[in-house]
Formats: C-alpha cells, structure tokens, sequence
C-alpha cells in the first residue's frame, strides 16, 4: 500500500490510530467496520488482540476455505451458498491465516447489482440482516465523504498554513450540514439543492445581470 508521504502506509496509520484509541485515550468502543482495503491479516489480528469486533468486506478475488480443509481454496465470490447459510452466515478460513482461524462470512445484498462478502470474528452473530444494518454505517460515512467532496469544495483550499486549512474544512462543513438539512426537509438529495442553487443564480443573472455588458 502506498505511503501518505510521510513514510507510513494508510494501515500503519490506522493501526496508529487503534492503538492510541485502546490504549492512550482508552475510548469505550466494541466494534470496528472497516472497508475492504483494510482487510488484511495483520489488521484482523490486531483487532482481535483487545477483545474487539470487526466487521469488513472481502474482495472478490479474496481466497478462502469453507470446506474444512477437505477441499482446495477458493475465490470469495465462487463459494456456494445453501439457504440457511445465506441467512447465517459461515465459517471460513481466509489463506494466510493461521490454521486455527476462522471468522463468519455472510453474503450481502447492496444493490440489485451489488454483492459483498462480509466477515466478521464474531462467531455467534448469525444474521444476515444484522450484518447489513453493521455495515450500513459506514456505508453512511463514505456517501458523506462523497457529498462533502463533491458540493462544498472541501479540498481546494491551496493555502498552505493549517489554520487557514482548518477554517476552510470547518467551513466547508457547516456547508454541508446546511445543505443536508435543506435536503431532508425538501425531500431532495445534496446536489439537487447544490446545483438548483446554481441553476437559479444563473438564470437570475441571464435575466438581470448584475455586471453589464458594454459594447464598443
């Protein structure tokens, strides 16, 4: 994984953070949903050392074992799946993993076009649904990334002092809380009330200019 210019990778960071979450700061937490990028089997184990639980998703192209060891591994998304286990889940070995490792994977409905495999080492869960509702969350957080990205301009402040950086994200925030609460109270998304903004400013103008045009 590439490093973020300071001679870490973006998994030493977040095991940087995790670390200073348990032990430092000592924060009450019991679970961590992480995406797919950090599912490796360092990560997992780290997880697993204070008693944590976590839930990510595989890549498809992830090889794992559901047969016990009787049967060669396999990529994540050519598994077989009864009905009981797409309810409940299964356990699995993911290669590279120690031999006495399993976790629970389930088989998650996103979309009608998008499937994820999701494993987590809490081997009591056994709902497919609950799974889901786990992953919802951060399924929230990457579209308020993305809302925040696309609508407020948040990474085009060029200035180089980090004060000036963090009024420019602080207000780039109080942008998107304003526009996500019009968006809820209109029944609208984020870019129908960005771009409405805009198309009407537009227009106003074509009508009115508030700079008029002199010609020689």
């Amino acid at each position: 994984m590439k490093s973020d210019g300071d001679g870490h990778s973006k998994l030493d960071h977040v095991a940087q953070m995790l670390n200073g979450v348990v032990y430092s700061k000592q924060l009450p937490f019991t679970k961590v949903l992480m995406d797919s990028w950090y599912a490796t089997q360092k990560m997992m184990a780290q997880i697993d050392q204070p008693g944590k639980v976590y839930y990510c998703p595989l890549k498809t192209n992830r090889r794992v074992d559901d047969s016990g060891g009787t049967a060669p591994y396999q990529r994540v998304d050519e598994l077989g799946w009864s009905d009981q286990e797409l309810e409940q889940g299964k356990l699995i070995k993911i290669r590279g993993f120690t031999q006495d490792k399993k976790v629970k994977l389930f088989r998650v409905t996103v979309s009608t076009n998008r499937t994820e495999f999701v494993v987590t080492n809490d081997l009591t869960q056994s709902s497919t649904d609950a799974v889901q509702d786990e992953c919802g969350i951060p399924w929230k957080i990457e579209e308020f990334h993305r809302e925040l990205k696309q609508s407020t301009g948040v990474e085009a402040c060029q200035c180089r002092k980090a004060q000036i950086q963090r009024n420019h994200i602080a207000c780039a925030l109080l942008v998107w809380g304003r526009l996500k609460a019009i968006a809820y109270q209109t029944s609208r998304t984020v870019y129908q009330i960005k771009y409405g903004m805009l198309s009407d400013y537009l227009m106003a103008q074509l009508k009115h200019p508030s700079v008029q045009m002199t010609f020689a």
